[in-house]
Parts: C-alpha cells; structure tokens; sequence
C-alpha cells in the first residue's frame, strides 16, 4: 500500500493551518463528499476559485485514489498530489507532498486537507473545509537558501491560505450540494 510519511506539524515547522465552514443545502443522507471529490470535474474545479487552475483524478501505483490539483496560493503555483488516505461519504483525509513553484525557486511542501459534512438538521449539512501547510525538509533547505526565516514563511502562507479558503468553501459546499440533490456537477 502506498504510503506518505506524514510530517506531524509543529511550531517549528507550521506554514499554515485554515479552517472554513459553509453550509450544504441537502441533508446529509444525501451528501458524499468522497464521491464528489474524486470524480470531479475539471471545470467544476475551476469554477470554486479563481486560482484553481485545473484538477484530475487518478491513483497511486497501488491503486488508492488520489486528486491532482493545480492552483496558486499566494505567489506560489501549487501542485497538490493528495492521496485519499481516508475518503467516506462525510470525512476526507487527504495528503499531498506538493510541488510549490515560487518567484524564489521550487520546493516541497506537505498540504493535509480535511473535508467534513456533519448533519445541521434534515434539510441542511455543515461543510468544513481544513488545510494544514507543513515544511518538509526541503521546504528549510529551500528557507536557508533564501535566507527567510519559518516564521516569515508562515505569515505569507497562513494569509494566502486564509483568502484562499475562504474563497473556495461556500463554493465548494454549493458543488456538494448540487451533485448531492441532483447528481450532476455545473452551474
């Protein structure tokens, strides 16, 4: 089975950590978050933020689902590897080890990402959408080199993350909502 190290992240090496919650307007019963994820749509994608670039779906050698997402964070272009280390109609785990493309050169950063449904009541679900930055070792290398300390890394990525996420959520909830209801992704 094919496996990613995780990173536990710390304070010494925490670049950002997002969590943002809309609201789903189908009942839970209806919702399947893992579903949507790893058979959506490349337009779809683009269409839950302006800095989603593209989005495919394939697997590991093995066989375990994963998502392919192209998208900017901040002035870093981002190529998220996410494997579906747990994908369920109301949980996602999912984790990447990205390629982050920045003016300052291309580096490795470990992405998590966390999607949620819980039941609000019988008409409606909460989404919760979590993202957690970590630095790989070669995302210090690639500070060191650049003479940035953690922290400044930090700053930059936990408010470009923050704008991010608060973008692509509701849109995101909308998505789930409308294959949920109907079965189709599209406007």
């Amino acid at each position: 089975m094919y496996k990613i190290e995780e990173i536990e992240q710390t304070k010494h090496n925490k670049l950002s950590s997002s969590r943002v919650t809309a609201i789903i307007n189908a009942p839970i019963e209806k919702v399947d978050i893992a579903d949507w994820l790893l058979n959506l749509p490349d337009k779809e994608y683009q269409r839950c933020s302006t800095q989603h670039i593209a989005a495919g779906i394939t697997t590991t050698d093995d066989g375990q689902p994963m998502s392919i997402n192209v998208e900017t964070i901040g002035s870093a272009l981002m190529i998220q590897h996410y494997v579906a280390v747990i994908h369920q109609p109301h949980y996602c785990r999912m984790l990447s080890i990205s390629d982050a493309i920045t003016p300052s050169g291309r580096t490795k950063v470990q992405v998590l990402w966390e999607l949620r449904a819980v039941s609000i009541d019988g008409q409606t679900t909460e989404f919760s959408n979590t993202i957690h930055a970590t630095a790989t070792p070669e995302f210090m290398d690639y500070l060191e080199k650049n003479k940035m300390t953690i922290s400044q890394a930090s700053e930059a990525r936990q408010a470009a993350s923050s704008a991010h996420n608060l973008e692509e959520t509701p849109l995101f909830a909308s998505s789930i909502g409308r294959k949920a209801l109907t079965g189709k992704y599209g406007s």
